[in-house]
């Protein structure tokens, strides 16, 4: 990359365009058949989780992994936190439906079996479990040296919701307001730029604030299961979305009506601007690719985020009102437009 030649998520390796697409010719494809009756599934495709119908239920599945955040634990040779981020990234899908987590399968893909990263890595499951009150029921382990490079991790995760109180957004109006709910840092996204940006610029003992650069991009993804299942039990919820790839885009999954105003973001960590700075990355890029400090939004009417805040700050997250329910479609963030 040349001198203040601007860098871009695309230019890392990682083609949200393209992702796109591939998601959409596997989705015309599946669509050929769907089962009828008892498991029938609900909604689609296009939400953060996918719905079968077992009756007055619905049956809540994701799957997802941590992407290229397991090459920082290979780095710092520490891989106890990553396992709270598989958790994460799966039960933060499972509640944006409205569903409660219950269980977990974990998939470890190595080059070559390493008895101690395994068990390294079971620790940071266990962590995320018990944060998200989940079972872990099962797994795999794979020896694939000539697939693999390194170490891959998945998981799959499945949660119940009663099917008159699924969450899909339908509900949303114009007016209601989006509340943001503070991130711990990247999650586990944008790991490719990130890691080109600032593994490539900077030594892996820089200070940010109180932690070293590894341990700042080591920051488990945090998990927002309790917090919002007791938003859900206590107030009329509209919409949920989780903020993972594609950024404040994954509104856009909630509405196909209304758009989403967004004119209050916090102030981005110093994690994000050393990313901007470092690799000259757009504001517009950075929107569309991190989280920017806001890892879930909640949509309600106006009167209750008072209320939603208060419970989340009850639960150790700092909460906040970032935008607004409008006319028109995609998300509006300073002169920007987002589709997803």
């Amino acid at each position: 990359m040349g001198a203040g030649e601007e860098m871009t998520y695309a230019k890392a390796g990682v083609d949200i365009d393209k992702e796109s697409l591939a998601v959409r010719k596997i989705v015309s494809v599946l669509e050929g058949f769907k089962r009828k009756g008892f498991g029938e599934p609900l909604y689609g495709f296009g939400h953060f989780s996918g719905l079968i119908d077992l009756g007055s239920f619905a049956l809540a599945l994701t799957c997802d992994g941590v992407g290229s955040k397991i090459l920082v634990a290979k780095i710092a040779n520490k891989f106890d936190t990553i396992g709270i981020d598989l958790v994460a990234m799966n039960v933060n899908d499972l509640i944006a439906i409205g569903a409660e987590p219950l269980a977990m399968l974990d998939y470890i893909s190595f080059e070559r079996v390493d008895e101690k990263v395994a068990e390294e890595i079971a620790k940071g499951l266990l962590e995320g479990a018990k944060k998200a009150n989940i079972s872990f029921v099962g797994g795999e382990i794979a020896t694939l040296p000539e697939i693999t490079r390194d170490i891959d991790l998945v998981g799959f995760a499945v949660g119940y919701v009663e099917k008159d109180k699924i969450v899909s957004g339908k509900n949303i109006e114009k007016g209601d307001v989006v509340v943001g709910l503070e991130s711990s840092g990247l999650h586990s996204n944008g790991y490719t730029l990130a890691r080109k940006v600032l593994l490539e610029n900077l030594p892996k003992e820089y200070k940010i604030g109180e932690k070293t650069l590894i341990e700042e991009l080591l920051t488990p993804t945090k998990i927002y299961v309790k917090e919002v299942l007791e938003v859900l039990n206590s107030i009329e919820v509209k919409g949920l979305a989780h903020i993972t790839g594609g950024g404040i885009s994954n509104l856009t999954r909630l509405s196909k009506k209304y758009g989403f105003l967004i004119e209050n973001m916090p102030e981005p960590k110093e994690i994000f601007k050393l990313i901007q700075k470092l690799g000259n990355v757009s504001e517009k890029e950075m929107y569309r690719t991190f989280n920017m400090g806001i890892g879930f939004c909640i949509v309600v009417e106006k009167k209750f985020a008072d209320d939603v805040i208060s419970i989340c700050e009850r639960h150790g997250t700092r909460a906040m009102v970032i935008g607004r329910v409008v006319e028109g479609r995609g998300v509006r963030l300073k002169d920007y437009i987002f589709t997803y």
